[in-house]
């Protein structure tokens, strides 16, 4: 049994300062000297990143779609690990979910794997009294989450606060933990798929975030909000250990010679979960981070490459400019080196993105698309790589506004059947090479990465 403190914050929908609020939660803990483990329910690579800044400890996510229900509270313990509270941001509205699946992967079904109680971010603009007929009908949807407090945001004046307040105590039994003021000063600028992450904006993302963090000490019952944290029950599961999924699956791999496995980041490429890069470590790799945007080379005896999401469509000229480097992993990938790139990686690979060459590994252009692709998948291997055999099932995530033209070259990587029964194939794979724009969490299916390190092991040894 282990016990942490916890707490999810949720809203009725998207759009209501709910990443605002968490983040300015955790900075506000945080500057209160405690140990603060950040959260994000879904597959957002963005608010982790700014969760990140908030405590100083790496953001990771809890997707029961990607990693399954079974795993959510071992992952959640395993990152929250040594904190004095943990603080999870939820995703869309509480109750929406994986579409077509009913709870799955909701805000709400998280909650109820964690045991946590639920703090609703409610935006109080453009309404008095309906408030209270809102939070009555997302405390009494599902008696099976513990609606335990309420933060209004975006309120106009003490007035406005005064008859949110009142309507809510007039309906009863959520109290109202905060209320925040309308401040354009914490807004996070956007684009094309959403904020702009916070490796991009350096000192300015560093300040939005301090201010996060007064604005929710001003006006959250901090004190308030821990005793909620801490009513929530210890978990029974274990913590999630990369080292026993990986020993389970090939007792020898911790002893195996390590080869170097070279993992893109940098602006670029900051799409990355945490879990995946430990997997590689627990299967024997050394995992070095390189920035493709500034280092003429890849790291001393490369010998495995993983790049994964990110904006290099941002960031193209740049990429382009860097030809050393894309010489490099030009000749990497022609020396047998096993490669595994996802959405940003692709694109990366191919031989020009929106006009501007690229590494040529992939026999593709890739331009902006005004179209979002955008969802969970249920896919198939198509063909064995050095990521995966073919015929293993995994779930992922597509989320881009990028399309490619493929020539000549790799077969498909993914199959899976739409919405309306057709069968869509996706990505380019070879025997050294897994290129695709689905976002994988290899907490799903721990063998990729074990896989993976055992090929950049057989290309060293040559």
């Amino acid at each position: 049994m282990t016990a942490v403190p916890r707490v999810v914050l949720a809203a009725p929908a998207s759009g209501t300062g709910k990443t605002t609020v968490a983040t300015g939660l955790m900075a506000a803990l945080a500057a209160r000297g405690l140990r603060v483990s950040p959260h994000k329910v879904g597959p957002d690579y963005i608010d982790p990143g700014y969760h990140a800044l908030a405590t100083g400890r790496p953001g990771r996510n809890l997707d029961a779609f990607l990693s399954g229900p079974e795993r959510i509270a071992p992952l959640f313990l395993h990152g929250a690990a040594g904190a004095d509270v943990a603080v999870v941001e939820g995703v869309m509205g509480l109750f929406d979910g994986a579409g077509g699946r009913g709870e799955l992967a909701s805000t709400a079904h998280v909650a109820k794997l964690l045991r946590a109680p639920v703090v609703l971010v409610v935006d109080g603009s453009s309404q008095s009294r309906s408030v209270a007929a809102l939070v009555h009908g997302f405390a009494s949807w599902d008696p099976e989450v513990r609606l335990g407090g309420v933060i209004l945001n975006r309120v106009a004046s003490d007035r406005h606060e005064a008859l949110l307040r009142e309507a809510l105590e007039e309906g009863g039994g959520v109290p109202v933990l905060g209320a925040l003021r309308r401040s354009d000063a914490v807004a996070t600028p956007s684009r094309h798929l959403g904020l702009v992450p916070a490796v991009e904006r350096d000192a300015a993302a560093l300040r939005a975030v301090r201010e996060m963090g007064e604005l929710v000490a001003a006006g959250v019952d901090l004190d308030a909000l821990l005793a909620l944290a801490g009513s929530a029950p210890a978990l029974r599961e274990l913590p999630w250990d990369p080292a026993v999924e990986i020993t389970a699956l090939d007792p020898d791999a911790p002893s195996q010679p390590r080869p170097v496995i070279a993992l893109a980041g940098g602006a670029a490429f900051s799409f990355s979960y945490a879990e995946n890069a430990e997997l590689l470590t627990a299967a024997g790799a050394e995992v070095v981070t390189f920035d493709p945007l500034h280092d003429e080379k890849l790291p001393e005896r490369t010998s495995g490459l993983v790049i994964g999401g990110g904006f290099p469509e941002v960031f193209a000229t740049e990429l382009s400019a860097n030809q050393v480097l894309r010489d490099e992993i030009t000749a990497l990938a022609a020396s047998g080196a096993p490669i595994a790139a996802e959405c940003a990686g692709l694109l990366y690979l191919c031989r020009e993105l929106d006009g501007r060459p690229m590494c040529g590994v992939l026999d593709a252009e890739a331009e902006m698309s005004p179209r979002l692709t955008l969802g969970y998948r249920e896919a198939v291997v198509l063909a064995d790589s050095p990521l995966a055999p073919a015929g293993l099932r995994l779930p992922g995530h597509e989320f881009h506004r990028t399309r490619t033209t493929p020539g000549s070259g790799p077969s498909p990587a993914w199959g899976w059947r739409t919405h309306d029964g057709k069968l869509t194939t996706e990505g380019f794979t070879s025997p050294t090479l897994h290129a695709s724009y689905l976002h994988l969490h290899w907490t799903a299916a721990p063998s990729v990465a074990l896989r993976l390190v055992q090929h950049a092991r057989a290309h060293a040894a040559e």
